[in-house]
């Protein structure tokens, strides 16, 4: 399991996300929700944990961000947003990860 690192404001994706974003922002969920609905939001891909109901999908939602929406085992959703180039270089730990596995 991936141990994350926070940056100075103490957010972190949780243990079961084997992502090692630099710097990510927490969004309230009205927020975060807000913004992934938006016409101008794509979902870029969807990614299921293959023994726990864990759901991450990622969003590229301007020029420069994107937004991680991590649903949990009891179906709350967590929004958090990245530098695109940021998650880009994050997102092979994903894909290589055996307890991930990509939707569609």
């Amino acid at each position: 399991m991936a141990t994350h690192a926070s940056n100075g404001d103490g957010v972190a994706l949780p243990d079961a996300v084997p992502l090692d974003v630099r710097c990510l922002t927490r969004l309230s969920w009205e927020l975060g929700s807000r913004v992934v609905d938006d016409e101008e939001s794509s979902r870029e891909s969807e990614w299921t944990h293959v023994d726990a109901p864990w759901r991450l999908s990622v969003f590229h939602v301007t020029n420069h961000t994107d937004v991680l929406r991590v649903r949990t085992p009891v179906g709350r959703e967590r929004f958090y947003g990245a530098v695109e180039t940021d998650l880009r270089e994050a997102l092979p730990g994903l894909e290589a990860s055996a307890q991930w596995r990509r939707c569609g």
